[in-house]
């Protein structure tokens, strides 16, 4: 019985998968790239309006319509 009880030992430490949290650790690192990426889009977009005033007044003029910002 003594060689059954040792495989049954070695069998259970086996399956032991140590510290899950270690394990787990890049689907947050993953999660964190894909959020940061998604910020670096969402700010590129920031004061995108007043990068073309220019072609929005002339745009107004031609169509007969007033630019509330720029009077």
């Amino acid at each position: 019985m003594n060689v059954v009880s040792q495989i049954a030992v070695i069998a259970a430490e086996a399956e032991h998968h140590g510290n899950v949290a270690l394990e787990t650790l890049i689907f947050g690192i993953i999660a964190a790239v894909i959020f940061t990426a998604l910020a670096v889009v969402t700010l590129s977009y920031k004061n995108v309006a007043n990068r073309h005033a220019r072609k929005a007044e002339a745009w107004a003029a031609r169509n007969g319509h007033q630019t509330g910002a720029h009077h």
